[in-house]
């Protein structure tokens, strides 16, 4: 069950609902609910997750265009690719401690459910849901400014723009007759719930660069980042 009262909560995410009910439902897991199938649907989190997903898809587009309008289409896809994926939803979750308050079956207690990423990216996004549904479309639009837009719009796109290295990347050696990139993982560390992947990349059998995240994906690109880099300034030197 959850630790924390939902009233401490809506201080934390800034909205005091109408239908606390919506709220609960946000923060329960599948594991935390039984009976059948059908009325257990309408129990837990992932309709609403599903739900989430399309609000968050059309307001960060939404504030792309705002923000930055001389962009074309593939900036503007790329920022909203990076700014509503797992690892961004998962960084807001535990900014709001989301963890604490997740309603959660006695397994995924035992396995450190309030700490895996994908539970807490998952809720966040039914908590968007939850709002949308409880104050409408301006709700939502604030709570994701407060909690998800400020930081990633304040880097004036220069670091969103950018998201896809492994494409740029990929650009880069192809216009120079150059063979493709191939990506290895070098090591993984820490618990399950909270794992670091380095991955290093190679290219035609030199190893380039590498790159840590939380993420395979994430320390691919990173490592693909840093390959960049290196890359650019050897032809300039």
């Amino acid at each position: 069950m959850a630790s924390r009262a939902p009233e401490s909560l809506e201080e934390r995410l800034g909205y005091r609902f109408r239908s606390p009910d919506l709220l609960r439902r946000a923060l329960t897991h599948r594991s935390a609910v039984t009976g059948a199938p059908e009325a257990a649907a309408l129990a837990h989190n992932e309709r609403l997750e599903f739900l989430g997903d399309a609000v968050l898809e059309l307001l960060t587009s939404e504030s792309l265009l705002d923000s930055f309008p001389d962009w074309n289409e593939g900036p503007l896809s790329r920022s909203r690719a990076r700014i509503v994926n797992a690892h961004s939803l998962e960084a807001a979750a535990r900014q709001l401690g989301l963890g604490g308050d997740l309603r959660l079956g006695k397994g995924e207690e035992k396995t450190g459910g309030r700490e895996k990423a994908g539970l807490l990216a998952d809720a966040f996004e039914a908590v968007v849901a939850a709002i949308y549904l409880d104050g409408g479309l301006e709700a939502a639009r604030e709570f994701l400014r407060r909690t998800l837009f400020g930081s990633a719009l304040a880097e004036d796109g220069v670091r969103l723009s950018e998201s896809d290295r492994k494409s740029a990347l990929q650009e880069f050696l192809q216009a120079r007759g150059r063979p493709a990139a191939e990506y290895r993982i070098a090591g993984e560390s820490g618990p399950d719930h909270h794992k670091q992947f380095e991955v290093e990349v190679w290219v035609g059998g030199e190893r380039l660069a590498s790159g840590c995240g939380s993420t395979k994906k994430e320390a691919e690109q990173l490592a693909a980042r840093q390959a960049l880099t290196l890359l650019a300034a050897s032809e300039m030197s």
